[in-house]
């Protein structure tokens, strides 16, 4: 009775540790499987395929080997750089993350595996056919123009300072209130960068950081808009964030043909194409040398 018993209990666990798939020598368990259905299942668009599954899974381990051969190995402080990247873009701490895929049962190292063998993979990508994924200037001129665009409209590159106001963790409502009537205040008295940089480095629980260089393409259309209503050396309204109250400095606006909004969109999808279509040639001929074995489900 005793054996019949731990034979029907362990059935779950040999079922979901025994091999789904042999990728040169290594295991993929069905346990593997199942946990990465359930991580594929948080996007929420379709239920996904087990069979789809298990092929992304066998691309992610020949990526991995075929990453060691160029010596392409993200330690685990690497991975776990992206996986903190990736909770901050999802506006949660690394410990929310984890505890947020633990209420599904999924356990980190399933997203982690994901993630390093994407960076592996983007980096050979790029850095072995870089010749090949460059994008030319009259290529995107010509599509730009082919498109209706026009390629030498205006576009603007600015010299900013970023400012903060600090108020504390903690402070209340009406800390920032104080601070953002402060901030009005030096809004309408500073007229240069020189002012700004002596005013700030003076102040008390203020900072003002090192000049960025950025053109029209860098940014959002909203703060395109918000520089350009900016007179030079004036600062930009005062905006509440997690540091306290932020300006910005606008320290220049030259324009230039550099760069344009409508250039970089162009570019960076001619790159993606460039890129989409050598990533998958490039994994079929790894895969093409590699020893898959499929095992019964």
């Amino acid at each position: 009775m005793a054996a019949a018993l731990i034979l029907i209990c362990g059935a779950a666990p040999l079922r979901a540790q025994s091999v789904a798939v042999m990728v040169n020598g290594e295991v993929i368990t069905n346990f593997d499987v199942d946990q990465r259905m359930k991580l594929t299942g948080l996007s929420g668009q379709k239920s996904p395929n087990r069979k789809d599954v298990i092929e992304e899974l066998i691309n992610e381990k020949v990526k991995i080997k075929e990453g060691k051969k160029f010596s392409v190995d993200p330690g685990a402080s690497e991975v776990d750089g992206a996986f903190q990247s990736m909770s901050g873009r999802m506006r949660l701490s690394p410990e929310q993350l984890v505890a947020q895929l633990a209420t599904k049962g999924i356990r980190p190292d399933t997203l982690k595996s994901r993630l390093k063998a994407d960076m592996v993979w983007n980096a050979l990508v790029r850095g072995r056919f870089k010749q090949s994924l460059q994008v030319g200037e009259k290529e995107v001129e010509a599509v730009v123009l082919n498109s209706g665009g026009d390629s030498n409209v205006e576009a603007f590159e600015y010299q900013m300072r970023p400012v903060v106001l600090v108020v504390p963790r903690g402070a209340g409502a009406g800390a920032a209130e104080a601070r953002s009537k402060e901030a009005e205040g030096l809004r309408s008295r500073i007229q240069t960068c020189d002012e700004a940089n002596s005013t700030f480095k003076s102040m008390q629980n203020a900072t003002i950081r090192d000049t960025v260089i950025k053109t029209s393409a860098d940014l959002p259309p909203t703060l395109r808009e918000l520089l350009d209503k900016t007179p030079i050396g004036h600062l930009t309204p005062p905006e509440v964030t997690r540091q306290g109250i932020e300006m910005v400095a606008l320290c220049s606006r030259k324009p230039t043909k550099i760069d344009t909004p409508k250039k970089r969109e162009v570019r960076d999808k001619m790159f993606a194409e460039k890129f989409e279509a050598k990533s998958k040639a490039y994994l079929q001929e790894v895969r093409n040398g590699s020893m898959i074995e499929y095992r019964q489900q």
